[in-house]
């Protein structure tokens, strides 16, 4: 929600400044501060949301992701490897036809909104990308997490 507010701000920085325009019969200044203050209260709402999600998971007990996005990249051969063997049963087959389906829907010319739309157009791809992206780190993290306190050989271990 973070990201998805962050790019909405930007497409109202890019709209107020092309202002000379008009955009499908809409004043392009009004589109911009729409835009801006969706944006930023879709960032507000995220990082609120990402508060409140961290809360539960600590009061639950359930463990977090770890690692940062170099070894979280690094370590998604090595969970998709251990899934599709069922060494690793956190993460499920019906997540992995998800992520395959995600990518399917954001390099195919079908669209639910065409790009043709301005602004709205891109919306649904970035939204369905910004999941994917999230998923794939949150999982790659909880592999990460399984891997260390595993102690498997060869994989990287806490930093101290």
């Amino acid at each position: 929600m973070v990201i998805f507010g962050g790019l909405l701000c930007l497409l109202g920085v890019v709209a107020l400044a092309n202002r000379d325009a008009n955009s499908i019969g809409a004043p392009v200044t009004g589109m911009g501060v729409t835009l801006l203050v969706l944006g930023a209260a879709a960032v507000g709402f995220g990082f609120l949301r990402r508060a409140r999600v961290r809360r539960r998971r600590i009061a639950n007990g359930e463990p977090e992701p770890v690692g940062d996005v170099v070894e979280r990249a690094r370590a998604l051969p090595r969970l998709l490897k251990a899934a599709r063997s069922g060494e690793y049963p956190g993460l499920p087959t019906s997540r992995m036809a998800l992520w395959g389906f995600a990518l399917l829907y954001l390099v195919s010319p079908i669209d639910v909104l065409p790009e043709l739309l301005p602004i709205i157009g891109v919306a649904d791809d970035a939204g369905v990308a910004v999941w994917l992206f999230t998923s794939v780190s949150t999982a790659a993290g909880l592999y990460l997490r399984h891997e260390r306190e595993r102690g498997l050989p060869g994989k990287p271990q806490p930093r101290p």
